[in-house]
């Protein structure tokens, strides 16, 4: 992610296990919030078989919170102690961006799934090996972020008119996903100073969600629209 290694040096006098907590707990929230999210989404499927697709993601997003749970408890932390700290700026995110129909669905999942991955592992490396490889594991796109990305590009091929309205959706996701980043990055003792380069966290954060946006805007491209 281009972050210094005078800012890993930084990040390596604060308490790894501290830092572990922090970011496994965002992205143990994160999980949790996106299995009831994507459950109460695949409403909108224009068919059964599209709703059991969701269904079957939500389930994986639900397996992500389990493993990160567990993970939290070896390091003796408890997970909703570690969740809480960013239960509100999570759901407020969410509120503000409630999909109006199933493609709109589809477009959240797949920002925030992958924004936030980019994110966390960022993050992670400042952590030990054994965390940062966990986080890896967890965070990196795998089959469910496929099918999203699938099902987009079936949506715009069946309907081009899609094109504009996504893109403008996507626009405001992502905007409200760094805002929601930067926010983290700011407001968390251990996760902010982690971005530190040169004693600078703003600047980091700004440098940061700059190469985030950056990585968002090839997906978009990638299915065809304007980022």
């Amino acid at each position: 992610m281009g972050i210094s290694a005078d800012a890993a040096a930084s990040a390596g006098q604060l308490s790894t296990g501290q830092l572990s907590g922090e970011l496994l707990g965002a992205m143990a929230y994160g999980e949790l919030s996106a299995f009831g999210r994507l459950s109460l989404d695949s409403r909108y499927a224009p068919t059964l078989h599209d709703r059991a697709v969701l269904a079957k993601i939500a389930v994986g997003a639900y397996g992500n919170f389990a493993l990160l749970s567990d993970r939290l408890k070896e390091m003796g932390v408890d997970p909703e102690d570690a969740m809480l700290p960013f239960q509100r700026s999570f759901d407020h995110f969410h509120e503000r961006t409630k999909p109006g129909d199933w493609f709109e669905s589809l477009m959240k999942a797949y920002v925030i799934d992958t924004v936030s991955s980019d994110f966390y592992k960022a993050v992670s490396t400042f952590l030990d090996p054994t965390t940062q490889h966990f986080v890896e594991r967890v965070a990196s796109p795998d089959q469910a972020t496929e099918v999203l990305r699938v099902l987009l590009r079936r949506a715009l091929a069946d309907d081009p008119r899609l094109a504009s309205r996504l893109a403008l959706w996507g626009r405001r996701l992502v905007g409200e996903a760094l805002t929601q980043a930067q926010r983290v990055g700011m407001d968390h003792p251990l996760l902010g100073p982690a971005l530190k380069s040169g004693g600078d966290a703003r600047a980091a954060v700004k440098t940061l969600t700059t190469e985030l946006a950056g990585k968002h805007a090839r997906r978009m491209t990638g299915l065809g629209l304007t980022a």
